[in-house]
């Protein structure tokens, strides 16, 4: 199609050239709108996994721990019980879950040895399984998620979520940083009061 321009009136444009700028523009102005909606996509797409129900990946157990790599930390003054992390074990997954064996002794010298989970996100922790004096694990018989409640029953899993493992419901760094902490029994709360 050719453009006829119309001599007859200087300055005037023709109809069909500003026809032509109008559907120029509108090209111009999707392209330009384009990027934007993309952007909004990847957006809405983050938004999205916020919002899809939190998936636990599948639980491997450890190897039985070694004294050597058994890790003490405080539970609280009045404790009757000692409590120590094995290092090797201590893992945060995909699913932000903090899994550790944990090994209870009690004053007269009964030893407990358990597999567990601690969500922040939550405030919850799960027993997966618990350890036998041959090296083997059976699985626990209420191995479900249940509340972090500072008290006697769970204070061990309290303790290792304000102390060592969780700040604003997030995993407080990465494994190295937690066991760092364990090590020098440098606790959480200690770190916010320098």
């Amino acid at each position: 199609m050719a453009l006829k321009w119309d001599s007859a009136t200087p300055g005037r444009t023709p109809r069909r050239l500003q026809h032509f700028a109008a559907v120029l523009l509108a090209c111009l102005g999707t392209l330009a709108i384009a990027p934007a909606a993309q952007a909004q996509g990847r957006l809405d797409e983050q938004f999205d996994d916020e919002t899809k129900p939190w998936q636990e990946i599948a639980v491997q157990f450890p190897a039985m721990p070694s004294e050597a790599d058994l890790l003490p930390f405080d539970v609280s003054a009045t404790a009757t019980q000692r409590f120590a992390l094995d290092a090797k074990s201590l893992t945060l997954g995909s699913d932000a879950v903090v899994r550790y064996t944990l090994v209870t002794q009690s004053a007269a010298g009964a030893r407990n040895v358990s597999y567990e989970g601690i969500r922040c996100a939550s405030l919850e922790y799960e027993i997966y399984a618990l350890g036998h004096a041959d090296g083997t694990w059976s699985r626990a018989r209420r191995d479900q998620w249940q509340p972090i409640v500072n008290n006697a029953m769970n204070r061990q899993q309290a303790a290792l979520v304000q102390d060592y493992f969780c700040m604003a419901n997030s995993p407080a760094g990465g494994v190295g940083e937690m066991l760092r902490r364990l090590r020098r029994h440098e606790t959480l709360t200690k770190d916010l009061t320098r």
